[in-house]
């Protein structure tokens, strides 16, 4: 099966990347986003996110002539499709617009022969709406659902399984779970993907690859919501919760991971909500889970009130004015500069609504504060003079300084 031409609709954290290993392999790729701004980005050569050595990636692509940028889809042999699946309300519906303007953009540009592959992290079934999105547009192309084997549009759900900032490696060598709405969808995604992957394209149905996905992200929630119950716990019989999981972890078949100030991210804050929007009664576990990880960006900010109070009955006459807080890490985890989901953005936002004193945001993978922290100014890590000290992101900067002078609340353990 012969693909000339991939067209990759979002040029996200997933889809740049996705496009510039595809346009590695000297396949031309069509890359389409509604942001104006990235797509000018794309063209000069450059990237608007960090992922290590994409840079230098794109920069080959577009110079070599097989990456380029619009925001208009244009005709294709595959579509790969890899936008963002927010919530449409505080209850964590899944908002499938994105999917649904995405689907509707390329239809006008299908051809009969054609592959469209959703990678967006979806709920069970986001795949088959999908393609009755397409057939609603085109009537005139014949779809899985309705002819199976025989459709003129072959159709799939292949989920991305890497983690950021080793996107590139990742892509290649990682095992891929491909799930088309027949065999014969399947096989061309199989096709598609085998270009660059060197791991195994494992086959599956729409359903199950769109589930496996969730399952995935599902399990380690759940695990790093043990960790941080844990931590709440130890807190309350004055027990080190660090000391306590390496001393566990001793036995050889116990495994606990480290807490922190919550859970973030476009997966593992947000998957496992897809089950339980589709399941409510059966997801009992997954939901605590969720509850668990959500509390503990507020358990964070209680302890700060309490450790501002503490610091003002030993300095009579001072206010909280007088304090200045030094915050530690906005990233959803370490040595990236994705703020997406990010409890520890999150905590800080908190912060800066309610304390009236100096805050100083160390964050060394962004150049400029996001909207949302006040008064707050950024500084480098040797610039930092406070009285109370918030490490919620272990960068790697932050690995190797010795513990701050101070009141120290550690939700990483760098400092223990």
């Amino acid at each position: 099966m012969q693909f000339n031409i991939i067209s990759m609709v979002g040029l996200g954290y997933i889809g740049l990347p996705t496009a510039a290993v595809f346009a590695s392999r000297k396949i031309k790729v069509i890359g389409v986003d509604v942001n104006q701004k990235a797509v000018d980005t794309i063209n000069r050569g450059e990237i608007h996110i960090v992922e290590p050595d994409l840079d230098m990636v794109v920069h080959a692509a577009v110079k070599e002539g097989y990456l380029r940028a619009t925001t208009t889809p244009e005709p294709a042999d595959a579509f790969l499709i890899a936008v963002p699946t927010p919530f449409k309300n505080d209850n964590h519906d899944p908002d499938l617009r994105y999917i649904e303007s995405a689907a509707k953009s390329i239809a006008p540009v299908l051809k009969r022969g054609d592959l469209v592959i959703l990678e967006s992290t979806s709920p069970v079934g986001a795949t088959e709406q999908m393609a009755e999105w397409l057939a609603t547009a085109r009537p005139d192309l014949t779809f899985p659902q309705n002819v199976g084997e025989a459709s003129d549009i072959r159709i799939a759900h292949c989920p991305e399984r890497v983690l950021p900032g080793q996107v590139l490696r990742e892509l290649v060598q990682n095992d891929r779970v491909v799930g088309g709405m027949t065999p014969k969808c399947s096989a061309a995604a199989c096709a598609l993907y085998k270009t660059f992957v060197e791991g195994e394209c494992v086959v599956t149905n729409a359903r199950t690859a769109e589930m496996a996905k969730l399952t995935e992200n599902s399990f380690r929630d759940v695990n790093i919501a043990f960790a941080n119950e844990l931590s709440v716990i130890c807190d309350k019989l004055d027990i080190n919760v660090w000391e306590l999981i390496r001393l566990a972890n001793r036995h050889p078949r116990v495994s606990i991971l480290q807490p922190g100030p919550g859970v973030g991210g476009h997966c593992i804050a947000v998957d496992p909500w897809f089950i339980v929007s589709k399941t409510p009664e059966c997801a009992r576990l997954i939901r605590t889970a969720r509850e668990v990880n959500d509390s503990k960006p507020g358990w964070i900010i209680e302890k700060l009130r309490a450790a501002i109070g503490s610091y003002l009955m030993e300095n009579k006459g001072e206010s909280s004015a007088d304090l200045t807080v030094a915050i530690y890490g906005l990233a959803f985890k370490p040595n990236i500069d994705d703020l997406r989901e990010s409890p520890a953005l999150h905590i800080a936002r908190c912060i800066a609504a309610e304390h009236p004193g100096s805050l100083q945001f160390v964050e060394p993978n962004i150049h400029a504060l996001p909207s949302g922290l006040g008064h707050g100014v950024l500084v480098k890590l040797d610039e930092v003079e406070a009285d109370i000290h918030v490490m919620l992101v272990d960068h790697r900067e932050f690995s190797n300084s010795p513990p701050p002078l101070g009141h120290i609340i550690d939700a990483r353990g760098v400092w223990e």
